[in-house]
């Protein structure tokens, strides 16, 4: 899970962390659901059962800098999947293992897929904008350029969203912060590839796949804001359909466009899978749990972290080289993100389609959406 959604509910809907729109103290908890198999007493009768105990959970501190590491080692498994297997065949593993993980969990926690229906067909468009694409962007560009780059140009992710949400979504007004961080943000884009020298920040081709990788993901978070939140169904279903989806369009056009592998070379396999069960899987119910537990605007942040770690383990495991103006400029990046989202009252207020709201809105919504 590599990127930021909009504002709004987005908490619900996929593998990337969710941009900040209120503090993590105005939403209402939700009450405990019964564990599966629990007896529960009928007609108000029967003997009061002791209360239940839940097993501890880690700190979100720590949970918050597995996510990071997770996520920015995303970009290191890429670049090793890349060795021994066409990019078509890692963005395939990546969504199908990562779709395995996720529906093993729905099994776990006895969570329905959501029924055939119309709602399929938004998660389809949400995989392919999302997933299918993105990824395999991604492990086409890591073909030119190294990972650090990659997931330095993955960091404008909340830029092409928030421009996006701009141009689509009815109501939404840019506000000065939000015009001043985006061209804060693409201006690091030009310092990041050293505009000045002619581009020597990589392979014009492989940064601008890497880019198109953020951009389609820019598109794909609108996109599932306006027609896959507030449907009733948990995060961890839609996520589950999601990727299921993905993994089915990515089986259907890899057989024809790659040659099957004739070895399985030990480090690219296992880089794999643990890119699509932990990186893609696993740090989804990871950035969901931090959500619950520490508030949206928080669980954020960790996008910021992300280039930070991909750039260490770029230059560290695989001796990337690293342009001096390449880190200045993923800190203007950063810098505008955080600028663009810094939204007055108004903008915090909007609803999900982007008319007028409250924040108590948020209550309105069943247990499973929150």
């Amino acid at each position: 899970m590599d990127s930021s959604p909009p504002r709004g509910d987005k908490e619900t809907s996929s593998l990337s962390c969710p941009a900040p729109r209120s503090s993590p103290d105005a939403a209402p908890q939700a009450a405990p659901e019964a564990a599966p198999g629990a007896a529960v007493p009928r007609g108000g009768s029967g003997t009061p059962q002791p209360p239940r105990t839940s097993r501890p959970r880690l700190d979100w501190r720590v949970r918050f800098g597995l996510l990071a590491l997770v996520w920015g080692l995303s970009f290191l498994f890429v670049k090793i999947s890349g060795e021994a297997y066409a990019p078509l065949q890692v963005s395939l593993g990546r969504v199908a293992f990562g779709a395995a993980a996720l529906l093993a969990v729905l099994v776990a926690r006895r969570q329905p897929l959501p029924r055939p229906g119309p709602l399929w067909g938004h998660l389809a468009v949400a995989g392919l904008l999302l997933n299918a694409v993105p990824f395999t962007l991604f492990a086409y560009s890591e073909e030119r350029i190294s990972s650090a780059l990659a997931g330095i140009c993955n960091a404008t992710t909340p830029l092409f969203t928030l421009l996006v949400a701009i141009s689509a979504l009815p109501g939404e007004r840019p506000h000065r912060n939000q015009v001043a961080g985006m061209a804060l943000g693409f201006a690091g884009v030009l310092v990041v590839f050293g505009i000045w020298n002619g581009a020597d920040g990589g392979d014009p081709a492989g940064a601008g796949m890497a880019l198109g990788a953020a951009a389609s993901m820019g598109v794909g978070w609108v996109y599932v804001r306006r027609f896959l939140t507030g449907r009733g169904h948990s995060a961890l279903s839609l996520a589950a359909a999601q990727l299921t989806s993905g993994a089915a369009e990515l089986a259907l056009v890899t057989p024809f466009l790659t040659s099957a592998p004739t070895t399985l070379p030990a480090a690219p396999t296992l880089s794999l899978l643990i890119l699509g069960a932990l990186g893609t899987g696993v740090a989804f119910l990871m950035q969901y749990g931090l959500v619950r537990d520490a508030g949206v605007t928080l669980a954020s942040m960790v996008t910021y972290l992300v280039p930070v770690i991909s750039t260490l383990a770029g230059v560290a495991v695989l001796h990337e080289a690293l342009n001096w103006h390449q880190p200045v400029g993923a800190v203007v990046i950063l810098a505008g993100a955080a600028l663009s989202q810094r939204t007055g009252r108004t903008a915090a207020l909007r609803g999900p389609d982007g008319r007028p709201g409250t924040r108590s809105s948020r209550s309105n919504r069943s247990p499973e959406e929150r």
